[in-house]
């Protein structure tokens, strides 16, 4: 299982930073989950709202007018990537507009980065997999109809083998289905101890988290639980 710091560690510092990212590699985690967006200046920018805190579109502000909005250093996806080589990143693609400026970033770090890449708007990913040699996944919020197979969300084609599953809406079924069809299940969502634990119990391929401690601290404590490291 892959334990991954959604947008980083952000306990004590804001998330989306360069130092919620270092904490997050700190504690031991394999990957970082984090959001793509363009700026108003055409950088693709760390930031998930799409409204910044005084009420302006993120989308309509310049790099460094967010960042004073914002009270901290809005990082690129260049520097996170320069800063932090060793880990798996996880990028989320939040609009289209950012589309063309990450694939470009996305195209040059790949040979050198361990990268997933993953939007809500599932024609991203399908855009970025038939055009870069990198790793691609969806997510899903809302559960899908009974009669509906886990293989019928994805395209016909079998080359985007990831599906990222909100932990509200997941059972053990859907699951086993997916792996059935050579699909790797990662999770979002878990908030308590019980919850994450649950996704171990389950058998889940790694868990998005707010709170990484809960797996990091309990899961490699178990000396009947593999080494995430050798997974």
């Amino acid at each position: 299982m892959l334990v991954l710091s959604h947008r980083g560690y952000h306990a004590t510092v804001p998330e989306n930073t360069i130092e919620s990212f270092e904490q997050a590699v700190a504690m031991g985690v394999d990957g970082i989950e984090t959001d793509v967006r363009l700026s108003a200046d055409g950088k693709a920018i760390l930031f998930h709202d799409r409204v910044s805190a005084d009420g302006r579109e993120v989308a309509s502000l310049s790099r460094q007018e967010l960042s004073d909005v914002s009270g901290y250093p809005v990082p690129t996806v260049e520097e996170a990537l320069e800063t932090i080589p060793d880990v798996l990143w996880n990028l989320e693609i939040k609009s289209p507009d950012c589309v063309q400026t990450a694939k470009s970033i996305i195209e040059r770090f790949a040979p050198s980065r361990r990268l997933l890449v993953t939007s809500f708007w599932h024609d991203i990913v399908e855009e970025f997999h038939g055009s870069l040699s990198v790793e691609c996944g969806i997510l899903l919020a809302q559960r899908p109809f009974r009669d509906v197979t886990v293989r019928q969300l994805l395209p016909k084609q079998k080359h985007i083998e990831t599906i990222v599953w909100d932990f509200n809406m997941l059972d053990p079924n859907l699951i086993r289905s997916a792996r059935e069809h050579g699909i790797r299940n990662l999770v979002y969502g878990a908030l308590t101890v019980k919850e994450h634990l649950h996704l171990v119990e389950i058998g889940v391929d790694g868990v998005i988290t707010d709170h990484p401690q809960f797996l990091l601290d309990t899961i490699r404590n178990e000396s009947n639980v593999p080494s995430l490291d050798a997974r």
